[in-house]
């Protein structure tokens, strides 16, 4: 009865429902997170909105499961994900939550696979979420490969099928391709490591240090290790990844994340072709091209040589065709130009002529014999002029001052005179014409037709 006692006074505080039911989610969720779990399936449905709910149980206890419409991650290949219906035995990973309206925990389940296939497909799928959720897998990422590369990487089994696959391939396709192969294991414990290294001396090789090597053709491959470099430029132009088909088990080491982050991190594009067609693993969600077997890797990397000699026939009867017809284009301008030119000589000469003509026309016009003539002419009238002037020009003044004199006998000062006027001017000679410039005692002077007599203003 005591422990009752303090139980209710250290919890004196009443919850909701809701209060309890969401501290409980809390606690769940924050211990849990996601977990893996196995069981039967019961009371399996399918929602009409497309989310699928179902019990997973076993012999002693069982927990509601959810599966929403656009949150389950796919499979490790879309054919392969196993159709759920009730007593089927699956694995399943989720999060542990709480549905608060009905106040039960439930999983909400992101991968689903089928019982027994073990923890590697488990493992398979998480680094794949991981790496995907870091944005290894984006397409952004990916570089684009050289439409014509001269010297390729390979990484895989100097003795597999695989290697003499895409050789078999590259010697029909692209006989100047100069291949470089970089021998790992591409299986067992250990390999994931060797492909990584691998990778990285190929991608991080120079020219000098190929230059150093024997840089095989496809019709003579020879191989090698390399060595690292921490030159930033690189002397491969693609490396290529591969290896023939297997179990999951046989193509693990490319799920490796060693494997995956070597791959995301060089400069060098890398081409994956592991497997067959069927197959998917780490390496080709991101790697810059995964190719569905090692022989299409080889065709998708280079260019067919007998495609390319047909597109240079092609290009070169285009360029005949083009230059034939760039040739009769200039003869027809040129013939076209060679007309005008004619036209246009044959207006300037005709121009020229003309005024030819015209300038010997005002020649004939202006001849000196002519114009000594006329300067002769004009002189002899010069002189005969100037001769004669002087006579002239004196009997012209006569008349002139005669005339002038009659005039001056009838206008001037004397003939005012005698018609009774006079003139009067002060002691200085200047002509007094008004009373304003008469003051007493001045001496004045007038003028009267027969003489000038002197006066005294009073």
């Amino acid at each position: 009865m005591q422990q009752t006692a303090d139980f209710f006074q250290q919890t004196s505080r009443v919850l909701t429902v809701s209060e309890l039911t969401r501290s409980i989610r809390g606690t769940l969720e924050t211990k849990f997170g996601a977990v893996w779990v196995q069981g039967e399936v019961s009371n399996y449905k399918l929602h009409p909105n497309g989310h699928q709910y179902f019990t997973l149980k076993d012999a002693r206890a069982q927990i509601a499961c959810v599966i929403w419409r656009d949150t389950m991650a796919p499979s490790r290949s879309e054919g392969r994900r196993p159709a759920l219906s009730d007593g089927a035995k699956v694995q399943i990973f989720g999060t542990v939550s709480v549905f608060e309206a009905r106040g039960q925990y439930q999983i909400s389940v992101q991968i689903v696979q089928p019982f027994g296939q073990g923890l590697l497909q488990a493992k398979f799928e998480a680094l794949k979420r991981e790496l995907e959720a870091e944005g290894l897998f984006d397409p952004a990422r990916k570089r684009a490969l050289p439409k014509f590369p001269r010297r390729v990487g390979i990484v895989t089994s100097p003795s597999g099928a695989a290697i003499r696959d895409i050789l078999n391939v590259l010697r029909r396709r692209a006989p100047w391709l100069s291949i470089l192969i970089s021998p790992v294991r591409v299986q067992g414990t250990g390999a994931a490591q060797e492909i990584a290294v691998a990778i990285r001396e190929l991608a991080t090789m120079t020219l000098a240090q190929l230059q150093g090597m024997t840089v095989s053709r496809p019709s003579s491959v020879e191989t090698t290790s390399g060595k690292p470099s921490l030159l930033d430029q690189p002397a491969l132009d693609i490396i290529v990844v591969a290896r023939g088909g297997g179990s999951i088990e046989d193509l693990w080491e490319f799920n490796e994340e060693i494997v995956a982050r070597t791959i995301a991190s060089v400069n060098v594009p890398i081409v994956s072709a592991i497997g067959h067609e069927i197959d998917f693993t780490i390496a080709d969600f991101v790697a810059d091209l995964r190719a569905p077997t090692p022989s299409a890797a080889a065709e998708l990397i280079v260019p067919d040589i007998i495609d390319l000699r047909r597109h240079l026939d092609a290009s070169a009867r285009g360029i005949g065709r083009e230059l034939l017809n760039r040739m009769r284009d200039a003869q027809q301008r040129l013939d076209h130009s060679r007309e005008t030119l004619r036209r246009c000589l044959g207006h300037k000469i005709e121009n020229y002529r003309r005024s030819l003509t015209h300038a010997l026309a005002t020649l004939q016009a202006r001849s000196p014999a002519r114009e000594l003539m006329l300067r002769r002419n004009r002189f002899t009238d010069l002189q005969r002029r100037l001769r004669d002037s002087p006579a002239r020009v004196l009997e012209n003044a006569r008349h002139r001052f005669q005339k002038i004199e009659g005039i001056l006998r009838v206008l001037g000062p004397d003939a005012t005179l005698r018609r009774g006027y006079s003139i009067t001017t002060d002691e200085r000679g200047k002509l007094i014409q008004s009373v304003t410039s008469v003051r007493q005692k001045m001496k004045i002077k007038t003028r009267v037709s027969d003489g000038e007599f002197e006066s005294e203003v009073s």
